[in-house]
């Protein structure tokens, strides 16, 4: 489970514990948070475009062919370098570039209600769970207990020296070093637009009521304050990466039930909306299937022999028993055709080659009496044709 605490200390709070909220039971979804995030993150962008007359600010035409040039554009005239060269293309020097950016492209998305809401959810969830901040890079190894929750008189701090020496005291000013050693000019051109640095996120203050904590925290390196009633994934989960180290003060940790609801009560700020719920509450497959309680309910193992699956269906037409068990006439039938069809081969044969005999009979009779053909040629054609000549003779 997200959270396996049912109540969470008090920080400072002379041993007070608060319940903890149902949202941090909530499943904990890196798509369903990466999707949204990556949503909303357009929707701060501002439009951008080169100059619509960027590299058509030139009378240039085409030569055409014949001139055993290319047929891009050339800037007319002469008496200059100018005269002559390639516009208009994106491969030419002065030309414009591909498909020029426009201010009218789909900047920004909607993401739906229930999302948003969703991932919000799932990214408190993941805030309880220290192995996903210490992934995240926060440094959390001195903070006694997360969820980290500080008592109602953070609220009312004014000042910056108050607020460090909280942090300290709490174990979480670990992170705000992390944050200062973290601190490097930005590569690229967004150094020369009014975001000269980079540096990694800190902790997240939440509270209930303004009391001045907001001017106490806010000039921290990386220390971020949000109000419990504005809570938002792109400050719960930056960069789309669950995880968020949040400090919460005790009035804001309790009113989470009201924000987000129950699983017996709606939430009274988002209309209907109650916290997601795991379809499995011990999603543990074996340990449920071996549990005792489940054993005690299923049926004993079955004895004997057990099919594996389903019987192979064969093919009758291939299958002689498939056949047989279709038609048991098919075993009769097959050996009477078998029967037949032997009859059949042995009579033709017995036809043909009584056939033969008589035919090559009769042609070496005539070709005896016609011709007297002597000689040792005669004798092997006869040798190969019925016998020697001397055996026949003697037969005779």
């Amino acid at each position: 489970m997200p959270a396996a605490l049912p109540t969470v200390t008090v920080q400072n709070g002379n041993g007070a514990t608060c319940q903890l909220p149902e949202v941090f039971l909530s499943p904990i979804r890196p798509d369903i948070v990466n999707a949204v995030h990556t949503g909303l993150n357009k929707n701060n962008r501002q439009a951008y475009a080169v100059f619509n007359k960027a590299g058509h600010q030139t009378a240039a035409e085409s030569w055409g062919t014949g001139r055993a040039v290319s047929r891009i554009p050339r800037v007319p005239g002469g008496g200059t370098h100018r005269a002559g060269q390639g516009a208009f293309g994106n491969m030419c020097r002065g030309g414009r570039m591909f498909a020029p950016t426009k201010t009218w492209r789909r900047w920004h998305r909607r993401v739906n209600l229930k999302q948003k809401r969703y991932a919000v959810c799932s990214a408190l969830a993941a805030s309880a769970v220290p192995a996903l901040l210490m992934a995240r890079g926060h440094a959390v190894e001195t903070v006694p207990e997360v969820p980290l929750v500080v008592g109602d008189d953070v609220e009312s701090i004014a000042k910056t020296a108050k607020a460090v020496a909280l942090l300290k005291s709490i174990g979480a000013y670990a992170d705000v070093e992390k944050v200062k050693e973290s601190r490097n000019i930005r590569s690229g051109k967004g150094k020369m637009r009014n975001r000269r640095y980079v540096q990694r996120r800190g902790p997240l203050v939440v509270y209930a009521d303004d009391d001045g904590i907001t001017k106490a925290f806010r000039n921290i390196p990386g220390v971020e304050l949000c109000s419990v009633d504005r809570l938002g994934l792109l400050t719960l989960a930056p960069g789309g990466h669950v995880g968020r180290f949040i400090i919460w003060t005790k009035k804001a940790f309790e009113k989470l039930d009201a924000v987000f609801g129950t699983a017996a009560a709606a939430s009274s700020a988002k209309k209907g909306w109650k916290p997601p719920r795991s379809i499995m509450t011990v999603p543990d497959l074996s340990r449920v299937i071996n549990s005792d309680e489940i054993q005690s309910a299923v049926n004993a193992p079955k004895a004997g022999k057990t099919r594996a699956h389903a019987p192979l269906k064969r093919n009758p037409l291939k299958n002689k028993a498939a056949m047989e068990r279709l038609n048991p006439y098919a075993k009769v039938a097959a050996q009477m055709a078998a029967a037949a069809e032997k009859e059949r081969s042995a009579a033709k044969a017995k036809k043909v080659a009584g056939a033969r005999s008589k035919v090559g009979e009769a042609f070496y009779q005539g070709m005896k009496s016609d011709s007297a053909y002597e000689g040792e040629l005669f004798d092997n054609f006869a040798e190969w044709l019925h016998g020697k000549p001397e055996e026949e003779e003697e037969e005779a």
